[in-house]
């Protein structure tokens, strides 16, 4: 089993999702307000518990969490084709990054990963260069883009939709409704997405977290079939006056309609209503989909860079 050679008075263990959860928090949290201000999102618990709980993802195996000399949470990191590293910024300057970095290949090489693939804000300018610097290269970009809703246009009423397309809010708990999303979303991104998730794994990264806000998530429903075509699946961001647009998706027979950007502004509508102040979501390059999100008024908030690396077999 791989293990991190860590700066002495460093100390790396298993990670116990249940135990740790609220540690990593913290730490990810402060990692976040140290790279953006105060005003950054904190970690959300929902996303980090389904990332331990992906298929095949072992915790004890796939992750670790470091504690420093004083005991306090120093690190964490976890590998499983995507990888992660955070360290608090307390702790930086000593060489903890490259540690876990080298644990995270040793350990997909382990699991006979052939490529790594990780995320990293293009303010991190030392993270950016100690992974260039060990062989990761750029494959991509995402954004952040938020609107402010004080600002949309008159009453932000989306008006009627394109023609024979019926927009109504996600029921909240209905199995129907959850199966229908999980299609259109799984189908919509199945070109660029590395694996499709099934049902079960998807929901809990989306409609079974407990911010997901289905009263800000509509869906677009044929008017011929009654078949779901479109989905804006919206989640709170607590501690913050944002709403979040976790996925935006069309069937591929339905686009080219304007059905994306009436059911973002359905969704603005619903958090500027909610009492919300902006509007945000995450795009990728590979998706495309920039520009549409620019066209309805959207600005980047932040940037991230994409970088993958290729492991020996």
């Amino acid at each position: 089993m791989a293990q991190a050679q860590l700066p002495a008075g460093y100390t790396a263990r298993p990670l116990d999702p249940s135990a740790d959860l609220p540690a990593v928090l913290d730490l990810v949290t402060a990692c976040e307000r140290d790279l953006h201000g105060d005003a950054a999102a904190g970690a959300d618990a929902g996303e980090l518990s389904a990332v331990l709980a992906r298929p095949g993802f072992d915790p004890a195996a796939d992750a670790l969490l470091v504690h420093g000399p004083d005991g306090s949470p120093a690190a964490w990191a976890w590998t499983d084709r995507r990888c992660e590293c955070r360290v608090h910024p307390a702790h930086r300057g000593r060489r903890l990054g490259t540690a876990l970095l080298g644990w995270m290949e040793s350990r997909a090489v382990e699991q006979g990963v052939g490529k790594l693939v990780q995320v990293v804000a293009d303010l991190d300018a030392t993270g950016l260069a100690m992974l260039r610097t060990y062989g990761y290269r750029p494959k991509g970009a995402s954004w952040l883009l938020e609107i402010a809703l004080d600002e949309l246009p008159g009453a932000a009423d989306p008006g009627p939709g394109p023609e024979g397309i019926t927009v109504r809010p996600f029921r909240g708990g209905d199995a129907q409704d959850e199966h229908e999303a999980h299609r259109v979303v799984e189908e919509a991104f199945a070109d660029w997405k590395a694996r499709r998730m099934d049902f079960a794994e998807w929901a809990e990264h989306a409609v079974h977290r407990e911010t997901f806000a289905p009263e800000r998530s509509p869906l677009a429903v044929s008017d011929a079939d009654g078949r779901v075509v479109g989905v804006a699946l919206a989640l709170d961001q607590p501690g913050t006056g944002d709403g979040y647009v976790d996925s935006l998706a069309v069937d591929r027979a339905h686009r080219h309609r304007g059905i994306a950007r009436h059911l973002l502004q359905h969704t603005f509508r619903a958090c500027r209503d909610a009492g919300l102040s902006r509007c945000t979501l995450w795009t990728h390059s590979g998706t495309g989909a920039l520009d549409l999100y620019l066209k309805v008024g959207m600005t980047v908030r932040y940037t991230s860079v994409v970088l993958e690396k290729s492991l020996p077999a």
